[in-house]
């Protein structure tokens, strides 16, 4: 362990990434020169493993925090407030502006230590055109690599309306793979095609920015499932965002979205006309301490590395 993780480990103890308290490492060295990115075959889902009863039951594996009372308390009477995709800033609410997220995004499941689990994720342009980009827990976690590994677009309460894409090869960081440096906490996968189509000529796909600096306006996107949110409906959030003063590099963005919500896009030059916008983030991490705030990385040399390596795989 890094000399420097002993000062924080108090407080980044209580920044959790996975439901059960399970503590994120802290921020790491500098990175290494344009690294290789790890990447691994996962064992493809058996067709008809995903029913909607068990994606309906996985656990959300992401951004539950240790402290009681930390989350976000569900509205009087246990319904949400619904407001409007045009709500600039936005802490989290149900996207209703229609558009290509509402496609490109979708629910991830695997299997985790034996248990069936979610984060999300988002379908990007690329040269195969089945690239999904989702955070680096979502592939890999405590040093194994998840199974059973599908991507769900535009998922709809247990249903799957563009189909179930099966993962033949899920890739992360070197930083990610070696320590869990929560600096690059960045995944991706490429699926098989499905009918006869990639998962871009299915769904469309999503363009990228990468080293494009701090304090941008961002539209954060994901499937919470742990409360007050259910899984069952595409999130967002947006704001202003800036970087993190504190244990990171990341993005930070004022939102109140939830374990689930892992891996799913942050958007820059985002549209609400027509749902699209430059992928800069994932949905990572959030301190206990600091509630209603999520924290995404710096899409740097090291998540294009991986996005290179996995839009030719």
């Amino acid at each position: 362990m890094r000399s420097h993780r002993t000062a924080t480990a108090a407080l980044l103890a209580a920044t959790a990434l996975l439901a059960g308290a399970l503590s994120a490492t802290s921020a790491g060295a500098a990175p290494a020169p344009s690294p290789a990115p790890a990447s691994f075959a996962p064992q493809q889902a058996a067709k008809g493993f995903w029913t909607a009863e068990r994606m309906r039951d996985a656990t959300p594996l992401d951004l539950v925090r240790a402290t009681p009372g930390a989350l976000k308390a569900p509205a009087p009477g246990g319904k949400e407030t619904v407001i409007g995709p045009t709500a600039f800033p936005q802490a989290g609410g149900p996207w209703t502006g229609g558009g290509a997220v509402v496609k490109t995004s979708g629910r991830v499941f695997f299997t985790f230590q034996g248990r069936t689990a979610s984060c999300s994720g988002n379908s990007v342009t690329s040269q195969n055109g089945s690239t999904v980009v989702t955070a680096g827990h979502c592939v890999k976690y405590q040093g194994a690599w998840h199974t059973n590994w599908v991507f769900v677009p535009a998922y709809d309460n247990g249903q799957a309306p563009y189909g179930q894409w099966s993962a033949t090869r899920t890739l992360t960081t070197d930083q990610w793979a070696a320590s869990e440096d929560i600096n690059y906490d960045v995944g991706a996968a490429v699926v098989a095609p499905l009918n006869g189509k990639t998962l871009a000529e299915t769904v469309g796909a999503q363009g990228l920015s990468f080293n494009g600096g701090y304090n941008k306006a961002m539209y954060a996107f994901g499937f919470p499932a742990a409360s007050p949110y259910d899984g069952s409906k595409l999130i967002h959030c947006s704001g202003n965002s800036s970087k993190d003063f504190l244990f990171s590099k990341d993005h930070s963005l004022g939102c109140n979205m939830t374990g689930g919500s892992s891996g799913g896009p942050w958007f820059t030059s985002f549209s609400e006309a027509t749902g699209t916008g430059l992928q800069a983030s994932v949905n990572s991490f959030g301190y206990t301490f600091l509630p209603n705030r999520m924290f995404g990385p710096y899409f740097g040399n090291e998540a294009k590395a991986v996005y290179d390596k996995a839009q030719v795989s």
